[in-house]
């Protein structure tokens, strides 16, 4: 005997989780869906894994969230990989009472049956999910092709327009034709494009191959590939820098990887480093085609706001803008390069890398192996005739002394500080060895920041605030008489 929809549909109602009047809409809905149960599903009303306790509980058996489970080889090597398919079963522990198997349907009796004749031996059965044991079995027994496939369904129409690599010369539409560790390592690069990550982390852990997203600022775990097929992933990437040795797997390797997405240039700069499970690579993706925020874009006080502008005005100086590693400061310093963007001015920067390509402005990107590194740029550039110049970072004493120069001679100097605050902006330049009567002289101003996570607007809703939340934000009743706080519990837009 197998779960019917009927049968499903019953349970449902019973234990309270639809109505009969949402299992009549979604029969009004079937139109070709396979089941009342899919219909359900599909609209939100009740979710697969609502359902599977549901069936789990009638049948007093133990429900498991098989995607937080981490399961070991020797686990795994239980069942062949295609008993585990034929069956849609997962090995997961072994139990007091024998060995532990994910199943979905715990009134399919016929497969029941099946397995304890084929595998002679005790066993406790847990319930889970069709969805988990199918993402299961792509993640344990599953091929290159068949992760490819996953990441290929969530992506949908987009890797139609393909990805193109470098120039040109190795060019390929994202389908069934390419190599499956090809086509795997393309749709990971164009999933955390149309995702808006910042970073894709490749990580080899003891017993999995860990892929995460860097998305606003947090780090999201993604669809996992097998783990064997790590070392052919990492080799794939190296390959695609060109300049990457896939031999080398003992020392830190760094690379660049030029592709095109949907005819849209994006810079990947590849990092890896040996591990003890194998080698960690980070990439950090760079859409230089990004749109730029503006000025008010930022989130500015009003006040504040105009008092910078007015900063920006200024004839020469220098404007630092300081905060930790991904607080923006690069994203504000082109925000002011843009608000000052006039014909009458030139204005020059050097980068590394140049994270958006911006109209009017000669942008000059550092090349440490060709020997064109900051200070070498900026003396240059100095003999261009700038009147506003953009240093993507003071890192050294001489790119320092070329700057506070430079904003001592007419010029308008931009630039960023890895300090945790403003004051410290000062301590730090006089440690790297500038005079301080030349950092009183030059320095205009010094702004630190740091990004605030806003709300998501598909799911954020009102909410009241406790007493002891009004405490830690130090927020007097009274104050909340004309305020509303919202509070965002996190939803399939947003992904917290």
């Amino acid at each position: 005997m197998q779960a019917n929809d009927d049968y499903v549909l019953k349970v449902l109602e019973e234990i309270g989780l639809v109505s009969r009047k949402q299992i009549a809409q979604a029969r009004a809905k079937l139109n070709g869906a396979p089941s009342v149960v899919d219909v359900l599903v599909r609209d939100g009303v009740v979710s697969a894994d609502d359902i599977s306790r549901s069936l789990a509980a009638q049948a007093q058996m133990h429900w498991i969230d098989l995607s937080a489970v981490v399961i070991p080889p020797e686990i795994i090597s239980q069942i062949s990989a295609t008993d585990a398919r034929r069956f849609k079963v997962i090995p997961v522990t072994f139990g007091e009472r024998g060995l532990v198997l994910a199943i979905s349907d715990p009134l399919d009796v016929d497969t029941i049956d099946s397995l304890n004749f084929l595998l002679q031996r005790d066993l406790e059965l847990v319930c889970t999910s069709p969805e988990k044991i199918r993402q299961a079995l792509i993640k344990y027994y599953g091929t290159a092709e068949e992760a490819a496939d996953v990441l290929q369904h969530k992506i949908g129409d987009e890797v139609d327009l393909g990805l193109e690599i470098g120039d040109g010369t190795e060019a390929f539409a994202v389908d069934e034709a390419d190599a499956p560790i090809i086509r795997l390592v393309s749709m990971l690069i164009i999933e955390a494009h149309k995702l808006g990550a910042s970073d894709i982390h490749l990580e080899p852990l003891d017993k999995k191959f860990r892929v995460r997203f860097r998305i606003d600022g947090v780090l999201q775990e993604m669809q996992a590939p097998p783990k064997r097929l790590q070392s052919a992933i990492i080799s794939r990437l190296k390959i695609m820098t060109g300049s990457m040795s896939i031999a080398e797997k003992r020392l830190p390797q760094d690379g660049r990887i030029q592709v095109k997405i949907k005819k849209k240039p994006i810079d990947l700069r590849v990092s890896t480093i040996p591990t003890n499970h194998g080698e960690s690579v980070v990439m950090r993706v760079l859409d230089k085609s990004s749109l730029l925020l503006g000025l008010p874009e930022l989130g500015f006080l009003s006040d504040d706001q105009d008092k910078f502008e007015r900063l920006l005005r200024s004839p020469d100086g220098i404007l630092l803008v300081t905060g930790p590693t991904g607080s923006g400061k690069t994203s504000t310093l082109y925000a002011c390069l843009n608000y000052i963007n006039k014909p009458d001015r030139k204005i020059i920067t050097v980068e590394e890398p140049v994270e958006y390509q911006m109209t009017g402005i000669n942008q000059v990107q550092v090349n440490n192996d060709a020997g064109m590194t900051f200070p070498i740029a900026l003396r240059s550039i100095l003999r261009q005739a700038p009147n506003i110049i953009m240093i993507g970072e003071i890192r050294d004493l001489e790119t320092a002394s070329i700057a506070t120069n430079a904003s001592l001679t007419g010029h308008l100097v931009f630039s960023t500080l890895h300090t945790n605050d403003a004051p410290s902006a000062v301590a730090r330049l006089v440690d790297i060895g500038v005079q301080p009567f030349l950092v009183a002289s030059s320095v205009r101003a010094i702004m630190a920041q740091r990004l605030v996570r806003r709300l998501c607007t598909h799911c954020k809703h009102p909410a009241d605030l406790s007493e002891t939340e009004m405490r830690a934000l130090r927020i007097e009743p009274s104050q909340m008489k004309d305020s509303q706080v919202m509070k965002a519990p996190g939803c399939d837009h947003c992904r917290h």
